[in-house]
């Protein structure tokens, strides 16, 4: 399965428990560390973890084994880590706050040390 197919079957388990406002992000040009970053929100901690756990027992059943979850004592906002595709599912006050969308969104316009000064 490849990195956009496995981002696909992530969005297909939020939505499956009633995610809210599921973005998907290509970052491949921006990062090395993962193609895709999904975010999505919960509306409790309880709907959080429950995003999480369903969207890691698709991803197994699919082949793709977690490397990691972070966040998931305080379930305001939990990582869930597939290496192709980084997940974070949070409360929407959290979400609000840390703006991943914007920050993923944002592309660099050029190469400051390239730039005279």
């Amino acid at each position: 399965m490849n990195s956009e197919k496995l981002a696909d079957l992530i969005v297909s388990a939020l939505e499956e428990i009633k995610g809210l406002d599921i973005v998907k992000l290509d970052v491949s040009d921006m990062t090395t560390v993962t193609d895709w970053m999904i975010v999505a929100s919960g509306t409790s901690s309880r709907h959080v973890q429950a995003l999480v756990d369903n969207v890691s027992e698709n991803a197994k059943a699919a082949g793709h084994r977690p490397i990691g979850v972070e966040g998931e004592s305080g379930g305001e906002w939990v990582l869930l880590d597939l290496q192709d595709a980084l997940v974070h599912v949070m409360l929407p006050k959290v979400r609000e706050f840390y703006n991943l969308e914007k920050l993923w969104s944002i592309t660099p316009t050029g190469d400051a040390a390239a730039t005279d000064g």
